[in-house]
């Protein structure tokens, strides 16, 4: 037997739904994919021209090449500003910020710069579906808690198994308070906490994160804040606002926060992401991105800092990137949850994020869907396959964002992103009435 083989580390690692459901769409060419959160109309001009001028200009030779490792002092000094303003507190731009390949870097510099073997990661379910693999790759064991729903439909005629588990809204997904106490230990090393959440859209309140934060506290462990969609909170929503753990009485010393530049600003292609912090809690996550990404792309970092630097100065004035993106958003997801609801799929309206989740037990109930030949662990999953397969519209069965112990939980729910265009949302509508029809 050849001693070229792979690492034992990788033996709990497992190909992702992501994976499965790229290829589906390389094989069968769906007609709308509303299965993958990325954006299908253009990102804002004023970026774009950004980093156009950017990389073309003659004068400043040195913009194309590398920059310091742990971010482009023009975009650290912005994003200093601007965080320091939402958080109430001054943020070093040398020490306390550090700029990564993504979000999803920031994600894996830290799982590896604070899990050793045994030491346990709570992770909330629905949860983005690299915490797990993140935490077993570093020797972690990840300890799931899930958000339940605070209220169901009332059974039809009686019949308990007639009651649908999915609520109206997402804020009406709540942790249980005993339930999430009983997972801390002495061998927590942190939580992770993602809002708004991805895939519910949930956007946690302060009571909730005041929670979580006096449970660090009490159990000594860290909070890792993915807040990547920070900025798409919706009106109407019982959260108008995010609230930020780092800004919360005793909590800025055990937090670590991460963005994206992608969520924020249309960009997912970009690959630009960061964490902020106490420079004591950076320090070992800038020790990790040194060894494997070293520094990220110079120009992308400096059109960021120029449009950050505009947005700062619209920052809640109708001028403001984010806020006409929010607004645009709530239409969609609007528009998505009336035809969601009036062809038996029941969805539940998320708060924030570009996500909706619908549980698909109605319409499966009917004649006009057989899934019977599809595989994957959850209906919800035989019935994402199918769709793509069959009707040519892509979406992602949400039991990828759960534990094996919990998918059951996920049973008949499926993700559509609605970051999309009106056409590609039509396309999608008239797929779902065609299923009814």
């Amino acid at each position: 037997m050849s001693r070229i083989v792979s690492a034992d580390r990788l033996n709990c690692i497992e190909s992702n739904v992501w994976v499965e459901f790229i290829e589906l769409a390389n094989k069968y060419k769906p007609r709308v994919n509303l299965g993958q959160g990325f954006p299908d109309f253009p990102a804002p001009e004023h970026i774009c021209r950004a980093l156009a001028s950017t990389v073309v200009n003659p004068d400043r030779p040195l913009i194309n090449q590398y920059t310091r490792d742990c971010g482009h002092p023009r975009l650290t000094t912005v994003l200093s500003q601007l965080y320091g303003q939402l958080v109430g507190r001054p943020i070093d731009a040398d020490s306390e910020i550090l700029i990564t390949s993504g979000a999803y870097q920031s994600l894996f510099n830290t799982f590896m710069a604070y899990v050793n073997p045994g030491d346990e990661v709570i992770i909330i379910e629905p949860y983005f579906d690299c915490y797990e693999p993140m935490t077993r790759l570093a020797g972690g064991i990840p300890v799931f808690v899930p958000l339940r729903p605070r209220r169901q439909s009332p059974p039809v005629d009686g019949d308990e198994d007639s009651r649908s588990p999915l609520s109206s809204s997402s804020a009406d997904w709540i942790l249980d308070p005993e339930e999430l106490e009983s997972k801390f230990s002495d061998k927590t090393k942190f939580i992770v906490v993602n809002t708004p959440n991805n895939p519910l859209g949930k956007v946690y309140t302060r009571e909730e994160l005041e929670l979580i934060g006096r449970l660090c506290q009490k159990y000594d462990c860290l909070v890792v804040m993915d807040e990547v969609y920070e900025w798409l909170i919706y009106p109407g929503s019982p959260q108008r606002q995010h609230t930020r753990m780092a800004s919360l009485p005793g909590m800025w010393d055990r937090t670590l926060t991460i963005g994206s530049a992608g969520k924020t600003f249309s960009v997912t292609g970009w690959k630009i992401g960061w964490t902020y912090g106490p420079r004591d809690l950076i320090r070992p996550l800038y020790l990790i991105h040194q060894s494997n990404v070293s520094s990220c792309a110079t120009p992308i970092q400096e059109a960021l800092a120029i449009g950050f630097e505009l947005e700062l100065k619209r920052l809640d004035t109708d001028q403001s990137y984010w806020r006409q993106l929010t607004e645009s958003l709530v239409g969609k997801r609007d528009k998505l949850s009336a035809v969601l609801s009036t062809n038996r799929l029941m969805p539940t309206v998320p708060d924030g994020g570009y996500f909706m989740v619908a549980d698909c037990s109605q319409l499966l109930a009917t004649e006009k869907v057989d899934i019977t030949g599809e595989s994957g662990p959850t209906r919800g999953w035989r019935f994402a396959r199918w769709l793509s397969k069959h009707r040519g519209l892509q979406v992602i069965p949400v039991s990828a964002f759960y534990s094996r112990e919990h998918n059951c939980l996920a049973e008949n729910l499926i993700r559509f992103c609605f970051c999309k265009t009106d056409r590609s949302l039509e396309t999608a509508e008239q797929i779902i009435r065609e299923l009814i029809g």
